[in-house]
């Protein structure tokens, strides 16, 4: 097929590269020159693991080009992916769906011809039926341009496996033809096996919300149980296997921490609460609410953490490496990076923060400057006093710790991310305190609220705490 894809971003980028590797010819659109120019030259602006060598073969194949004008992919495609962004709003809660309706209305009066646009962006509930209606209002070919929304489920750091072999392809069609163009255009994928589910576009577009705000409610839950754990001395990653190992749960996602950031779950549970009010589902906003203001307080009880393993030592004045800017390992995206977050409030705390991360620190750069960033790891520990781990990038967890630990004046290590193998790290002489999990140099065994061990520590009990 002949396939444009508008929006050459994180989604739009992938999905064109992915497109041409199934046989397509594709041609991408975005209103960035200087973008457009690179992606020609086989450039990816973008970090995705495997999306340069795709993007470089298919450029140089002839069956992927991109373009700054709108019309030549009308003249051209017989489907339109839009793939723009759909970023939170100003009031906090709903998608702002502008640049949809914005590629729409460019895109919609040089359609001359039948032919099918497919929403991939993440957008409210409804808004297929007024995409619908906008583009039939404004192009020639009128009721012969279908709309189908077919959100994209991609995993920063997996894009071109998600859309390559994704684990299910959706699609909310208005019409017949629609139904037909999303099934020629994925039909490599569905002939692999991977199941399709046609429904109408309201539920193509709540599935998308509901899917990403349940992530968002499980990493919640699984950080308000490593609080528990905090307080009662109990260990989070076990308490991880015995609930992972039941198949109605399951151990994905359940990675204690600081929390979900980058472009979607964020919006997605506040966008999907927002949809949850106005339809009057008032329990289900009680719970997705609690769900953000756990996401909220992560950086709180990181610090918290912090400020225990440091004890007597002040955090004013000290030199910080925190380990990860991106929101997640594998992406340079910094969107509401949760390590980003925590190493600001080391800084505004006093702390002289460096940050290091393998590929994010360009555009950590560009969103908190007031941060010192390096890509180089032993830089970044040198002559540190407090080593906080904030992003689970898989450097970390393979860096060898016996070689790491005479760079540092002090081999302190926070692990915000629970995800090192703590025994390994103290063997090689680092002092490790990890979210959720009992610090086993403590000399006080918590079997009751932290609190309660602090006020009796302050009264001058020697720790002992009233039965």
């Amino acid at each position: 097929m002949r396939v444009s894809v508008i929006g050459c971003g994180h989604l739009g980028i992938p999905h064109a590269a992915a497109m041409a590797e199934l046989g397509h010819e594709v041609i991408g659109v975005d209103t960035d020159r200087e973008k457009i120019a690179r992606l020609n030259a086989g450039e990816c602006p973008i970090f995705e693991p495997g999306l340069p060598e795709l993007l470089a073969m298919h450029i140089k194949s002839g069956r992927l080009r991109f373009t700054t004008d709108v019309t030549e992919a009308a003249a051209f495609a017989e489907l339109h992916f839009i793939g723009v962004g759909t970023p939170i709003d100003a009031d906090g809660r709903s998608y702002d769906t502008g640049q949809v309706f914005g590629a729409v209305r460019q895109l919609a009066p040089h359609l001359t011809k039948a032919c099918t646009i497919v929403g991939k962006s993440t957008v409210t509930v409804g808004t297929t039926a007024e995409v619908a209606a906008l583009a039939q209002r404004l192009a020639p070919a009128g009721t012969a341009v279908e709309v189908v929304w077919n959100p994209e489920f991609l995993r920063e750091g997996h894009a071109v496996e998600d859309t390559l072999r994704p684990d299910r392809v959706i699609a909310g069609v208005t019409g017949p033809e629609g139904e037909k163009a999303i099934r020629a255009v994925y039909a490599g994928i569905l002939d692999a096996g991977v199941p399709l589910f046609v429904c109408d576009p309201a539920t193509a577009e709540l599935a998308k919300g509901a899917a990403n705000t349940f992530l968002g409610l499980k990493i919640s839950y699984i950080n308000a149980v490593a609080n528990m754990c905090e307080a009662a001395g109990g260990d989070i990653t076990r308490i991880v296997e015995i609930l992972g190992i039941d198949p109605r749960i399951g151990a994905g996602g359940m990675q204690p921490g600081i929390g979900y950031g980058g472009g979607c779950l964020p919006k997605d549970v506040r966008a999907f609460t927002a949809s949850a009010k106005q339809l009057g589902a008032d329990d289900a906003v009680d719970l997705l609410l609690a769900a953000e203001r756990i996401n909220e307080s992560r950086t709180g009880i990181a610090m918290d953490l912090i400020a225990d393993a440091l004890g007597e030592k002040p955090l004013r004045g000290a030199r910080v490496a925190v380990l990860g800017a991106a929101f997640k390992p594998n992406t340079s995206d910094v969107r509401e990076s949760p390590a980003l977050a925590l190493a600001l409030a080391l800084h505004r705390a006093g702390g002289a923060v460096t940050v290091h991360d393998p590929q994010a620190v360009p555009n950590a750069m560009v969103r908190n400057p007031e941060l010192d960033y390096t890509s180089d790891l032993p830089a970044a520990l040198t002559g540190a006093e407090l080593v906080v781990l904030a992003t689970e990038w898989p450097e970390y967890r393979q860096a060898d710790p016996g070689t790491l630990v005479e760079l540092p004046a002090d081999p302190l290590l926070v692990d915000c991310r629970t995800t090192l193998d703590a025994d390994r790290w103290r063997t090689a002489g680092w002092r490790v305190h990890q979210l959720g999990r009992p610090n086993p140099e403590s000399r006080v065994s918590v079997a009751v609220p932290i609190e309660d061990v602090r006020r009796a520590v302050a009264s001058g009990t020697n720790g002992q705490v009233p039965q």
